[in-house]
């Protein structure tokens, strides 16, 4: 318990660094994007602001979902980091589809750009989202949380490398439309890894059953133990990036006591976590019951 609690710790401490970094690079961006008069720095800049919010977002969903639950929240807040997932994800695609459109208007019409302020801003914004990237890898493994918000800053890095270059052909061969061009490119890759983090968030808030469980497996495996008759009306989910729940009705064979229903239940819940890591099971045992037997049943 004091480990995960100090990795808890770990965790938000390294969001309120990035949150700070990302602060300056924005101002910074804003700044010289307007000094610049380069798109490409400024769509940085918006980025990076939509990063601010994802990694504030990300900050305030991880500690929410340390509240303990109660009788109005019997899950507490489990499921903000899901939420946190979702806007991040969301935030990434509505940047940029505006940044296509200012980039298409741009192209039609290049102007001069304060290359070598470009060059500058870009390397700084490098440096300090690499910073970042390393401290949330980690943990963005595990967590589609943490994940949406290392993603927003791996793609704000590959933004600046890409915002260098444009200010590096600048320098040299004057082509300002690269500008537009580079900014086109981040807004599509943009879309890319934030469409389908969307998927994924919108899934589990969906309470859609987990890619890499296949229920007709589950229950399968379930009719394999000894007394078990018919696993019907069931329903698998994500609760958060920890949690995989399973409620069914468990029909029986003989009319079983309830210390031996225990006993099943116990072997069920081994089995479940053992092979399709279903650490939640609530199971409504039933003998001669009249109701629907179907594997799915529409509540």
């Amino acid at each position: 318990m004091g480990l995960h609690h100090s990795h808890s710790n770990k965790k938000d401490r390294n969001l309120v660094i990035s949150i700070l970094l990302n602060i300056l690079i924005t101002a910074a961006q804003i700044v010289g994007g307007i000094l610049s008069g380069s798109l490409a720095l400024l769509s940085d800049a918006l980025h990076n602001f939509s990063d601010v919010i994802a990694l504030v977002v990300t900050y305030v969903a991880s500690k929410l979902s340390k509240q303990k639950a109660s009788f109005h929240r019997t899950f507490g807040y489990k499921r903000a980091e899901i939420l946190a997932a979702f806007i991040n994800a969301s935030t990434l695609v509505i940047v940029a589809i505006l940044l296509i459109i200012e980039a298409f208007s741009r192209f039609q019409n290049p102007e001069p750009i304060e290359s070598s302020l470009v060059i500058w801003l870009a390397l700084i914004a490098i440096f300090a989202n690499g910073f970042s990237v390393l401290l949330l890898k980690k943990d963005a493994q595990n967590n589609l949380n943490m994940r949406s918000a290392y993603i927003h800053l791996l793609t704000d890095m590959l933004a600046s490398v890409a915002v260098l270059v444009g200010g590096l052909l600048m320098t040299f061969y004057q082509w300002y439309w690269v500008d537009s061009v580079l900014t086109f490119l981040i807004a599509l890759y943009l879309i890319w890894v934030g469409y389908d983090l969307l998927i994924k968030s919108s899934k589990m808030l969906m309470l859609f059953t987990p890619d890499h469980i296949d229920i007709k497996d589950v229950v399968r495996a379930v009719h394999q133990i000894p007394k078990v008759n018919r696993l019907h009306h069931v329903h698998i989910w994500g609760l958060n990036d920890d949690e995989l729940h399973l409620e069914a009705h468990l029909e029986f064979k003989e009319d079983i006591s309830l210390s031996e229903f225990d006993n099943i239940l116990h072997d069920i819940e081994l089995l479940l976590h053992d092979q399709f890591e279903i650490n939640h099971v609530n199971i409504q045992p039933e003998f001669n019951k009249m109701d629907p037997k179907e594997i799915i049943v529409q509540d």
